[in-house]
C-alpha cells in the first residue's frame, strides 16, 4: 500500500448556515501510516475526516481517496454496520481482530447495556475487519480505560493503510503518529514527527514570528517618527518658500524665494520626505505579512456554594443490573457537602449505571445540581443548542463568554446545526455554572475536550466550593481535584459481578 495517499487539493468547505468557510483552500497529502489531527473543539477536525472519507463533498477543490475509506465517528449511539457479521465470522482475520480488541459475542444482544468504551472497541473492530485502504478515527480513546487503550493501540499499530487520527490524547498521538496536522483557523499546518515534536516546532515557529513581528513594528515606529520630523521640516520649508504675507514692493524677499525655488535649496526636506515614504510603505507591508497567532483569553471562574445540609445524599447499599447476569453491588454511599469524590473502574463495570442510580435518588433544591453526562446523542445536542439560542440576549452573551473562555468560538457554535460533542459539553457546563450549584456531577468530563479546555476546567473545579462527583479514567485529572475515591472492580471468583469499595485517596 506504499503508493496510497489521500490528497486534498485547494479544498474549501462551509456548512449551509455558516457565514464563513470552515476549511479554506486546503492542500495536504496523507501518506500510509498514521497522521494525527489536532486543534480546538469546533475548528473542523471531524469535518476534515468526513471529507477525507467521502462522507462530505467540498464546495471547491478535490479530495482523492484510495479505495475503501471508513470513518469512525465520535458518537457510539448505534450498533456499527456489520457488527453481527463480524461476531458470527470465524475466519482468521475476524478471530484475530476479536481477540486483539477483546470483543465478546454477546455484545450484539446487549448493546444498550455496553459501556461507551466497549462500544468504541466494537466500532473500531468492524472498521479494521473490513480492511479499508483509508481509516479515519474521531477521538477513539474517549471512554477507554488504560487496558482498553493498550488493546486499541496494538490493533491500530498493525494497520498498513492511510490512517487519520483526531485525538486529544497526547500519549496516543505520540506513540502512533508519524506526522501531525495542526488545525488553527485560518491556518492548517502539517508538521513531521509525532504530536510533541510537532508542537515543539510550532512553538519555535510562533516564537520566531513574534520576534520578527516585534522587530518589524519597531522599525516601522522608527520610520514613522523620522517621517514626522521630515514632514515638519518640509512644512517649515514650504512656509519659507511661500510669498504670502510679503508686501508687494518687497522685491528683495520675492527674489530670494524665487532663487530658492530655482536652485531647490529649500526643497531638500520635501525630497527626503518623499524618499522616506517609500521605505515606510515597505515597512507597513512587512509588518502585515508576518503572521502572528491571535491569542484568546482562557479560563473561567466557577461559582458555587456549599450546601448547609449535613449530606448531599445518603443512599442505602444494594445491587444494580448491568445486563444479563452481570450486576454491580455497592455499600451505603454517603456524600457530604464538601466531598470531592473520584469514581473509577474498568469499562463495563457499571460506573455510569451507578451515577444514574445516584441521580435518581437525589433530593436537591431546584437548579442546585450541575450534571454533565458521559455522552449526549445528536438529537439531545441539537435540543440543548436550540434552547441556548433562545435565551435572552444578556444570558446568551454570558454563556457564550464562558464557551469562548473554554476555547471554542461562539459564532461558529451558534451557526452550526451539528455541534461537536466537545462544544455541547461546554454549553451544558456554561448553563450549569449560572445556577451556583451545590453539587457537580461529571461522567468522563475530559472526553471530547481539547487540551486547553481540560486545563481550564481543572483550574475552575479546583476553586469551586461545592461537592464534586467525577467519573474518569484520567487519573491525573482526578488526583488534582478529589479527596475521596469509590473504586469498582470485579469480585474475585465471581465472573461478571462487580463491587464498589470506598476510601480516602486514589489507589
Amino acid at each position: 500500500m506504499t503508493d496510497l495517499f489521500i490528497r486534498f487539493q485547494d479544498v474549501t468547505f462551509a456548512y449551509d448556515r455558516a457565514t464563513q468557510s470552515l476549511i479554506s483552500d486546503l492542500s495536504v497529502h496523507f501518506p500510509p501510516g498514521w497522521t494525527g489531527v489536532v486543534g480546538a473543539n469546533g475548528v473542523g477536525k471531524s469535518t476534515l475526516l468526513k471529507l477525507a472519507t467521502g462522507l462530505l463533498k467540498p464546495q471547491e477543490g478535490q479530495v482523492s481517496i484510495p479505495g475503501l475509506a471508513i470513518y469512525c465517528e465520535q458518537r457510539t449511539d448505534n450498533v456499527p454496520d456489520r457488527f453481527r457479521e463480524l461476531v458470527d465470522a470465524a475466519d482468521g482475520a475476524a478471530l484475530r481482530i476479536k481477540d486483539r480488541l477483546a470483543i465478546r459475542d454477546e455484545w450484539v444482544e446487549r448493546w444498550s447495556t455496553l459501556s461507551h468504551g466497549e462500544r468504541k472497541r466494537a466500532q473500531v473492530a468492524v472498521a479494521l475487519w473490513r480492511q479499508p485502504q483509508a481509516l479515519a478515527l474521531d477521538e477513539p480513546t474517549n471512554h477507554l480505560d488504560e487496558e482498553a487503550s493498550e488493546l486499541l493501540f496494538g490493533a491500530l499499530s498493525t494497520f498498513r493503510g492511510v490512517g487519520i487520527l483526531v485525538s486529544h490524547d497526547r500519549k496516543f498521538l505520540d506513540d502512533l503518529c508519524q506526522q501531525c496536522l495542526f488545525v488553527d483557523p485560518p491556518e492548517t499546518v502539517l508538521r513531521p514527527g509525532n504530536y510533541s515534536q510537532g508542537l515543539q516546532q510550532a512553538r519555535k515557529e510562533e516564537m520566531t514570528s513574534r520576534k520578527q513581528h516585534a522587530l518589524a513594528r519597531q522599525d516601522l515606529e522608527r520610520l514613522n517618527q523620522e517621517a514626522a520630523r521630515r514632514r515638519e521640516a518640509a512644512s517649515q520649508a514650504d512656509r519659507k518658500r511661500s510669498k504670502r504675507g510679503l508686501a508687494r514692493k518687497d522685491h528683495d524677499g520675492r527674489a530670494k524665494i524665487n532663487l530658492a525655488r530655482v536652485t531647490g535649496k529649500d526643497g531638500v526636506a520635501g525630497k527626503r520626505l518623499s524618499q522616506l515614504e517609500g521605505r515606510l510603505s515597505k515597512a507597513r507591508v512587512k509588518v502585515q505579512s508576518i503572521k502572528v497567532k491571535k491569542t484568546f483569553t482562557l479560563g473561567i471562574w466557577m461559582p458555587g456554594s456549599r450546601s448547609h445540609r449535613n449530606t448531599l445524599f445518603n443512599i442505602p447499599g444494594g445491587s444494580l443490573s448491568l445486563g444479563g447476569s452481570r450486576r454491580l453491588e455497592f455499600p451505603d454511599l454517603v456524600m457530604k457537602p464538601d466531598d470531592r469524590i473520584a469514581l473509577t473502574g474498568p469499562n463495563g463495570s457499571g460506573k455510569s449505571t451507578l451515577v444514574g442510580h445516584i441521580m435518581r435518588s437525589l433530593n436537591l433544591e431546584q437548579g442546585r445540581l450541575t450534571y454533565i453526562p458521559q455522552e449526549i446523542d445528536l438529537h439531545a445536542s441539537r435540543d440543548i443548542l436550540q434552547r441556548a439560542r433562545a435565551l435572552p440576549g444578556e444570558k446568551l452573551g454570558h454563556m457564550m463568554i464562558i464557551v469562548s473562555r473554554l476555547g471554542s468560538r461562539p459564532q461558529r457554535l451558534l451557526e452550526t446545526d451539528e455541534p461537536s460533542p466537545g462544544e455541547i459539553r461546554k454549553v451544558l457546563l456554561a448553563s450549569g455554572i449560572a445556577n451556583v450549584p451545590h453539587l457537580i456531577v461529571m461522567d468522563e468530563p475530559t472526553n471530547h475536550l481539547d487540551l486547553p479546555s481540560i486545563e481550564c476546567l481543572e483550574e475552575a473545579l479546583a476553586d469551586c466550593p461545592c461537592g464534586l462527583l467525577l467519573v474518569s479514567h484520567d487519573r491525573r485529572f482526578l488526583g488534582a481535584l478529589t479527596n475521596k475515591w469509590w473504586s469498582i472492580s470485579e469480585v474475585e471468583h465471581e465472573r461478571e459481578v462487580f463491587s464498589v469499595k470506598t476510601g480516602s485517596s486514589l489507589s
